[in-house]
């Protein structure tokens, strides 16, 4: 039914409709050319059908040529039909939409929007720029603009200004330009967000958003927690048992949380700190406060590597103390998960260390009081709802902290998470010594190999990294595997181990752990240990094809080596063809090891959606709003929604209703 993709993508009533606005325009208001055309632009051109054949290739196509009096090009269809291609016949005349792109006739384009003109036949062309909007499947975007038009017909009154408006021309007015623009609009303007029109509904967009998540911190602080009493002597106690003392920056960030710990409201806080600043041991703090008042803790990491990493270091610090742990993964033995269950649901088990099986059904606590999720950004919202959900005891409910090690610039964070409270570990532990990063062509794997092998020789150890461009973990499996039969050949006085994610889970721990004991020289792995391994010995990191990685990624490769007290190094091996991008992710990882500072750059790459972690749970969905390119004005958007919520509920409610309606994606997690 059509209203039921018309809600897939949020459009309920006839103002979401009209809020629901065009990401970019389609200039198809002017006829260009055939003989002046250019790869990659956007184009409508006419001409007559000179021939149409089934090409056979790699992969069968339909291309027919057409010309103009200026030259000619090739439309090309690898999806066509025998009527399609009865249609295109010689000598008649077409006109076609579509981006000119090199083919191997030239200049082609490849499945253009086209139509068949009767000979002689005048068709005017569009006298607007075309609107292409987000949608989904079975939705065209010739059906969504036709469904806009209508919209607008049914618009009987006027719709009006939420914010303080100095524009003259009425809003509903401001829609119907920025859904149809006319052919002179500036299109530039229009492209980048910067037209005044689109600037006042940017505003508004922000300020619903604020709203939104500052109204879940007020439901939250109307919500219920127990009560986790500061255990001071405890802590010192097992603080001062550490090898290591804590840095200044984790000392008052567990200072902020045992003080929200210590509160009857839920906490919500995220924490952040950079590769190596000692997230953990905080994590076990504030884990130590809830045990010792006698509550659960839940910790929740998205790999096994990580999740175990988490238990052996929980278990060797806190065992002593008396803590009891359990253990939860997807691939335990169902008599092993029987007795751990058993023990969860008894309150026998003080902390449940595990992946994604914490949150499923038949995982029933005693008395959960804390969660902590390990890289957030990994789970999506409605995940660390049911895990937080699973302490919940009629208004009472858990509290939760959110850690990950990839920083997000600070005004971002502020404003993407501005529900939630907000940490930094802004020092690394003393001594830690920088990581050395080069970057180096394939052509000089040899000497890389070469260098291994006298790392190795002279005990330290080494990471090799396979990535490939296909997210496949069975593509990315055997390229390990390959790599490692390679590699073993050509360094056969060395110990080389493997993992990736297709191993069974005793294989894979066998692996790390004989790594970690030092029985491994050289560990051949795929992406799953960017996070959770922990080897002093190993300095010395090669990351193939690095290019393939977003920075944030490479940033937590990299924070695999420089743990213990030698120079690390870590070597990037780029393939030959290296695109913009790719060249400046190489060279950001060789000026910094700063985290935050990395963040900075990689939010300038790739964009907020991905430098928060959520395009794949839709946390943040904006329809006209950029955080990247609107992160100014974002400050004083934050202070306007403040003074509203103080001063106009109804406003608020309005503004909310217009851009996010019944969304769960701000569903407070």
């Amino acid at each position: 039914m059509l209203a039921e993709k018309l809600a897939k993508i949020g459009l309920l009533t006839i103002q979401d409709m009209l809020f629901h606005l065009p990401f970019r325009y389609e200039d198809r208001t002017k006829l260009q050319p055939i003989g002046k055309l250019y790869a990659f632009q956007q184009a409508v051109i006419e001409g007559e059908i000179q021939g149409c054949d089934v090409v056979y290739g790699k992969r069968r196509s339909l291309v027919c040529r057409i010309e103009d009096s200026s030259g000619s090009i090739c439309l090309r269809f690898y999806h066509f039909s025998l009527q399609q291609q009865r249609s295109l016949a010689k000598g008649f005349r077409i006109r076609c939409f579509g981006e000119i792109r090199p083919g191997a006739s030239g200049l082609e384009i490849y499945h253009p929007e086209y139509q068949l003109l009767e000979k002689g036949q005048f068709k005017p062309l569009e006298k607007n720029l075309t609107p292409c909007y987000h949608t989904t499947e079975g939705l065209s975007q010739a059906r969504l603009r036709l469904l806009l038009e209508q919209a607008f017909e049914c618009v009987t009154s006027e719709i009006a200004d939420l914010l303080p408006s100095q524009d003259t021309v009425s809003l509903i007015e401001r829609l119907r330009f920025l859904h149809k623009p006319p052919q002179q609009a500036p299109i530039d303007q229009l492209l980048n967000g910067k037209h005044p029109y689109q600037q006042a509904l940017i505003k508004e967009e922000l300020t619903a958003y604020q709203l939104s998540l500052l109204r879940l911190r007020q439901q939250r602080q109307q919500q219920m927690a127990p009560a986790l009493h500061p255990q001071p002597n405890l802590i010192d106690t097992f603080i001062s048992t550490l090898p290591f003392e804590l840095t200044q920056a984790q000392q008052r960030v567990c200072a902020e949380i045992s003080q929200d710990l210590a509160q009857n409201q839920p906490m919500l806080r995220l924490l952040q700190g950079d590769v190596g600043s000692g997230k953990t041991i905080v994590a076990a703090v504030c884990a130590l406060q809830a045990s010792a008042n006698h509550k659960q803790v839940a910790l929740m990491a998205p790999t096994e590597i990580l999740a175990e990493q988490h238990r052996i270091n929980f278990e060797r610090w806190l065992e002593p103390l008396g803590i009891r742990f359990a253990w939860l993964s997807g691939k335990q033995k169902a008599s092993i998960k029987r007795e751990q269950l058993a023990a969860i649901g008894s309150g026998d088990a003080q902390i449940v260390i595990g992946t994604h099986a914490l949150f499923q059904d038949n995982v029933k606590f005693h008395d959960l009081a804390l969660v902590i999720i390990d890289e957030q950004h990994r789970f999506g919202v409605h995940q660390r709802l049911q895990l937080r959900d699973k302490g919940k005891k009629g208004q009472v409910i858990s509290h939760q902290l959110i850690m990950t090690a990839t920083p997000i610039p600070r005004t971002l964070a502020m404003s993407a998470y501005a529900d939630l409270d907000y940490s930094v570990i802004d020092q690394l532990p003393q001594g830690r010594i920088p990581v050395e990063t080069v970057a180096i062509s394939q052509n000089r794997r040899i000497e890389v190999i070469e260098r291994i092998r006298q790392a190795c020789l002279q005990g330290r150890q080494a990471y090799w990294v396979c990535t490939l461009i296909e997210q496949s973990e069975t593509l990315s499996a055997q390229a390990a595997e390959e790599t490692a039969l390679h590699l073993k050949a050509l360094l056969s006085e060395l110990n080389i181990g493997l993992v990736h994610g297709r191993l069974k889970a005793s294989e894979k721990a066998e692996a790390m752990e004989a790594f970690k004991n030092g029985d491994t020289h050289l560990l051949v792995a795929t992406t799953v240990i960017e996070v959770g391994v922990d080897v002093p010995n190993a300095s010395l990191m090669i990351i193939e094809n690095p290019e393939r990685l977003g920075l944030a990624q490479l940033h937590q490769l990299r924070g695999r080596v420089g743990r213990g007290a030698n120079i690390s190094h870590c070597v990037m091996l780029y393939g030959d063809k290296l695109s913009k991008i790719g060249k400046a992710r190489l060279n950001a990882m060789r000026e910094t090891t700063d985290g935050f500072r990395i963040a900075e750059i990689d939010l300038e790459l790739r964009g907020p959606g991905e430098v928060l972690g959520t395009r794949q749970t839709g946390d943040i969905d904006f329809k006209l709003a950029n955080l990247e390119r609107d992160i100014a004005i974002l400050p004083k958007i934050k202070q306007q929604a403040l003074q509203l919520l103080e001063s106009d509920s109804d406003i608020c409610e309005q503004l909310i209703s217009r851009w996010i309606g019944n969304s769960e994606r701000f569903a407070q997690a």
